[in-house]
This record gives structure tokens, C-alpha cells and sequence, in this order.
């Protein structure tokens, strides 16, 4: 499989690309995409020094941990048998309701790479040829788990990402604060994007956006684990179960916001956001396709892009 190639032998590959899932709106309605999309992002983010240390985003699953509270946060007021929040509980009570009711969204931004070497934004419905070079850089709106399987021609799908070789096969993400893949900052030039080679072809990227990790996909040190000494499983296709689940997920509504204009480089502080884990502000660039699931009462979402070569 061509895609999966540079993920689990740090080849070049052959690709190609077609569109984001979902119904395209017009006017007004992709405003509002946009919109929803972009509200959570901070007015600002601090940016860090510019140490010349480059550190790596961590995309391991924060650590839990146990909070004693005391006095009990809730209270049985008097001769009245009623309970009583405290304003910490509606504080808490109030996030909470916030996080269920927001509707998750991914945004894709589609780079190639230019004459000059520098990343430019690229319309993914672009016709790619032998040659032309690409990079994914995608966005969520909230805390989660991204995934991103492969299919090649309508073959059987498998998990590049997360994957055993990359960000210590976690996949957890902050909102607003974005993933690229292949990365910018790998070791050899060669290795930083994906190269269309002189094969023709349909790739079909499933992107899946999760508030909780799927069942039964090893994730970070149990994948590594699963994938070492060459197990033949790897890159590990989903259960028919799950598949089946996510297949279903396409069908659920979700409204589309793709941007006009493309050709404009990467910015700098879009390049730190990505490979520091710094996250992107309100000021920062949009990105070029953002698909937002319909209800706020599902915390998964699943998308496709169809990557076209001729």
C-alpha cells in the first residue's frame, strides 16, 4: 500500500486526492461552520522562546489523577430534603454542560511543496502528478484521540495513525493545537512529505476524531509493543466491528466549510504551533476544509478524503 509505505518504512509514495466528506455549503452556512469552528480558539497564544531547541508535542494521554475534596462539594439543606449545589458545583456542572454541547469538528490544510522548498496551501481537489509533493496538517476543536486509516483502491483499510514510528505512537491532541503528517522536522528531507511517484491511483483517507479512545486499537506503549519484531499484523487493520461502526458514522450529517483562496506559504507561527504543541490563535490561518458534526450529543466524528493522481 502506497500511503502506508512512508509511515511504516519511510518510503515514497504514490498518492492521489479527491475531497472532504460531508455536503459543501454556500454562503452564510459555511460562515457559520467556520465560525463554531473557530470560537474556541484563544484570542492569543504565548509563544515560546526562541531557544533554537525544537520540542516534541506530546501526544500521550494526559495522567489522571486523584483529587481529595473536602468539605463534600454537595450539602442536604435542612428540614427541607432537597440537595444543594455549591457554586463549585455549578461551576463544574456548567463546563461540563458546555464540552457536551459543543459539536466537534476537524480542519484539514493541504500543503505542497513549492519551487523554493516552502509549503503553500494547495486546494485538495487539485490534480497531482508524478513529482508533486504533500503534507496533511489537521485541527480539532476539542481534546481527543485522532486516528487516520488508509485504503488503497477500496482494499482493506489500516491504521497509520496513530503509528509505532510517530509522536511515541500517541495520539491524543488538544483542540487548536495541530498534527502534520509526514512532519516538517523528520531527520531527511526526504522523509518530510509525500511524493506522488509515477503510479496511478485512488487513496482514500478515513479521518476519525474521538473524545475517547476506540476499543480494541492499541495505542501508545501497547502499540509499540504489538508492532515490534515485525509482527505481520502491522500496520493493524480495525475489527469488522468497529469498521462497521465507523462506516456508519459517515452516514451521520455534518456540514462542510471550504475556503476560496489557496497558494499562500505556511506561516511561522502555524510551523511552531505544529511541531512545539503551542496551539493556534484566532489571528493564525484558518484551515482550508473544515467539516462540524451536525448534533452536539455524539463525541465522534468521521470524514474522508480521497487523495486524486493522475
Amino acid at each position: 500500500m502506497k500511503i502506508v509505505a512512508i509511515f511504516f518504512g519511510m518510503l515514497l509514495v504514490a498518492i492521489s486526492i479527491a475531497g472532504f466528506g460531508g455536503m459543501t455549503l454556500s454562503g452564510q452556512e459555511q460562515e457559520d461552520v467556520r465560525g463554531a469552528f473557530l470560537t474556541s480558539r484563544p484570542k492569543t497564544v504565548e509563544k515560546t522562546s526562541n531557544t533554537g531547541v525544537t520540542a516534541k508535542p506530546n501526544r500521550r494521554r494526559p495522567r489522571t489523577t486523584t483529587v481529595k475534596v473536602s468539605p463534600p462539594a454537595k450539602e442536604v439543606a435542612k428540614n427541607t430534603g432537597k440537595t444543594e449545589s455549591t457554586p463549585a458545583d455549578k461551576t463544574s456542572d456548567a463546563r461540563e454542560s458546555k464540552v457536551t454541547a459543543q459539536r466537534i469538528g476537524i480542519g484539514l490544510t493541504l500543503f505542497t511543496r513549492d519551487l523554493n522548498g516552502l509549503a503553500v496551501r494547495v486546494d485538495p481537489t487539485h490534480e497531482f502528478h508524478k513529482g508533486d509533493r504533500i503534507r496533511l496538517l489537521l485541527e480539532t476543536n476539542a481534546d481527543g484521540f485522532l486516528y487516520v486509516f488508509d485504503s488503497t483502491d477500496g482494499g482493506k483499510p489500516v491504521m497509520i495513525y496513530p503509528n509505532p514510528e510517530l509522536d511515541e505512537a500517541g495520539n491524543f491532541i488538544q483542540g487548536h493545537v495541530p498534527v502534520e503528517l509526514p512532519s516538517s522536522v523528520a531527520s531527511e528531507e526526504r522523509l518530510r512529505w509525500l511524493t506522488f511517484d509515477e503510479h496511478a491511483g485512488m487513496e482514500r483517507l478515513y479521518l476519525v476524531f474521538s473524545r475517547e479512545p476506540l476499543p480494541k486499537v492499541p495505542l501508545e506503549d501497547d502499540l509499540i509493543n504489538y508492532c515490534r519484531y515485525g509482527n505481520t499484523k502491522c500496520p493493524l487493520s480495525p475489527d469488522s466491528d468497529l469498521w462497521a461502526q465507523l462506516q456508519k458514522e459517515l452516514e451521520a450529517p455534518v456540514k462542510v466549510y471550504k475556503a476560496e483562496k489557496f497558494g499562500k506559504a505556511q506561516t511561522a507561527s502555524e510551523h511552531e504551533a505544529t511541531t512545539r504543541g503551542i496551539g493556534l490563535s484566532k489571528d493564525d490561518p484558518q484551515p482550508s476544509l473544515i467539516t462540524l458534526k451536525a448534533s452536539s450529543t455524539t463525541g465522534l466524528l468521521v470524514t474522508t478524503v480521497d487523495l486524486i493522481h493522475k
